[in-house]
């Protein structure tokens, strides 16, 4: 027997994921948000130029290949990259305005797996283009929130400030200059990442490297005052909309890039790996991807991390059953059923059975209603229909059902 690849899973009528996109993608609709599809397959030298040759995604974990004509490809392993290359290809970057969207779809890459964590994955995101202010990063974090709610997801939010290209370099080189006085005892990512992005050292999962990082310069500390100011415009914004918030002076994005506001909602109810959504502010990617300097923000979330946290609403029941009783009626079966699902659902039983049976079928599919034809509906061109959920029944002519 040939078995799916370790990390890899198939999804079988599972109504949690279907019910997650379509909650999330009304919410997205909601905010003014429209749909983004990009390829699986995208150029390597997309991912190393916009997550950086120095993380463990591109370092590690992608699937990467030569293909037939001799193109260094790999599939995808996070969405934004690929949103901002097809904003940039179809020279979006340079018609101005606001350009909003949302995405979902598969995600791949080579790590141990782990619950919520495959090597096969699915996100949805948004990323949106255009808008400087503040009150867009309020906005993203929102529809978070309002995501999460109607998912019945409980979690924290964390938040931090990046800071911009003018805060940023002076303090690196603080930052910088408290890792070589604790070099010796932090850990070798940590002494890797002292030169290629010195900033990611902060998130490092080393116990003992956050001990010695307790004292080190806080960023927010040391914004200038533009970068203050709207950060404290974010906390407010949120305490508006009743969004509770705590300050992680450790959340990170360490790519030059991004910039301002980083962001993390978190869940006590996955285990160890507790983010369950996260982004920020990113308005240096289009131009480090060739683009015209836009500024941009977004987020993305895993769904496989939220499906077991997703609180189903009561189902109920819908549509209808059809079946016949005796062997002359399963065409006119068919040929009803058929009409019948231009404007509604139908499942048809292709064999005859006893009505006790057809009821238990319709039962078993949740239908609202088990519609029967036998000799005697077959003559009089009626059906029988019995309500599932009103325990009522009743015949009724065939055009009165199609109708």
């Amino acid at each position: 027997m040939i078995n799916s690849l370790r990390g890899m899973n198939d999804i079988i009528c599972d109504e949690r994921f279907t019910y997650f996109l379509q909650t999330a993608e009304r919410i997205a609709k909601n905010y003014g948000y429209c749909y983004i599809e990009t390829p699986i397959l995208e150029e390597t030298s997309l991912f190393k130029r916009s997550v950086g040759e120095s993380s463990d995604i591109v370092g590690k974990e992608m699937y990467q290949f030569i293909d037939k004509g001799e193109n260094d490809v790999c599939m995808r392993p996070e969405g934004t990259a690929g949103v901002v290359r097809a904003f940039i290809q179809k020279k979006l970057d340079r018609a101005g305005g606001i350009h909003r969207y949302y995405y979902y779809g598969p995600m791949f890459r080579y790590e141990r797996p782990q619950k919520g964590r495959l090597r096969e994955f699915h996100q949805f995101g948004v990323e949106s283009f255009g808008v400087e202010s503040v009150y867009e990063d309020a906005s993203v974090i929102a529809m978070i929130a309002d995501i999460l709610d109607a998912l019945g997801i409980g979690y924290k939010l964390k938040l931090n400030s990046l800071g911009c290209k003018e805060c940023m370099p002076p303090y690196r080189e603080k930052l910088i200059s408290h890792i070589e006085s604790v070099e010796e005892e932090i850990c070798e990512d940590c002494k890797r990442r002292k030169t290629t992005n010195p900033i990611r050292v902060l998130d490092c999962k080393n116990e003992k490297c956050q001990e010695l990082y307790a004292d080190a310069p806080k960023l927010i500390d040391n914004l200038c005052e533009s970068c203050a100011q709207d950060f404290d415009k974010l906390k407010k914004l949120l305490q508006s909309y009743d969004i509770a918030y705590e300050i992680d002076t450790n959340l990170v994005r360490g790519l030059d890039y991004y910039s301002k506001t980083a962001f993390e909602f978190v869940s006590d109810g996955i285990g160890a790996q507790n983010a369950i959504a996260g982004g920020g502010r990113y308005d240096r990617l289009v131009e480090f991807l060739d683009g015209k300097p836009t500024p941009a923000v977004g987020f993305a979330m895993g769904i496989e991390r939220l499906l077991e946290l997703v609180q189903m609403p009561q189902t109920k029941r819908e549509g209808y059953y059809i079946g016949a009783m005796d062997e002359e009626s399963i065409e006119l079966v068919l040929q009803l059923a058929h009409q019948k699902r231009k404007n509604a659902k139908v499942v048809a039983e292709y064999k005859k059975k006893s009505l006790k049976n057809h009821l238990k079928g319709a039962d078993k599919i949740n239908a609202k209603y088990c519609v029967v034809i036998g000799e005697n509906e077959r003559n009089d061109k009626t059906v029988w229909v019995k309500n599932l959920e009103e325990k009522t029944e009743s015949i009724i002519p065939q055009s009165e059902f199609l109708a």
